[in-house]
């Protein structure tokens, strides 16, 4: 795995901003960076997000699809961090604790394998689809 990697910037649609500044800000507890009144960034453990206010956009997540992943339905498009064990415990105990339904609860996949990991995946106020992610031995983040 590449040490030192820069930060990643993405930029996505919410259909309303003060209901992504709280799942975002307050559920999730990330840290608010710049904002307007049609986008917030926010610190994503490192990274830059930036929710931008879509008008007229579904709530609904129903431009997302799903492909099967070790017996589940992955939510497609999706994005998220690959976190440390301690601090993918730490978020799915957050998210929990504020209510958070889960799209896939998190658990480990590939249990045994090259690529063991723990998983979950759960829908911003959007329908935006996270998946966080930790890896039993972080160096097989790309092995095959």
């Amino acid at each position: 795995m590449k040490q030192n990697l820069f930060p990643f910037h993405l930029a996505f649609p919410v259909h309303d901003i003060t209901v992504a500044r709280h799942f975002y800000g307050e559920v999730m507890g990330l840290p608010q960076g710049r904002s307007s009144d049609t986008w917030t960034d926010f610190d994503l453990f490192g990274h830059q997000i930036v929710v931008h206010l879509k008008p007229g956009m579904l709530r609904d997540g129903s431009s997302n699809h799903e492909n099967p992943v070790d017996g589940k339905d992955v939510p497609v498009p999706h994005f998220g961090v690959v976190l440390d064990m301690t601090e993918h415990e730490a978020l799915a105990n957050r998210l929990r604790s504020k209510g958070v339904k889960f799209v896939i609860e998190p658990y480990v996949r590939f249990h045994g394998q090259v690529g063991e990991q723990a998983t979950m995946f759960f829908l911003d106020p959007s329908g935006n689809a996270l998946e966080f992610k930790a890896f039993a031995d972080p160096t097989n983040l790309f092995a095959t």
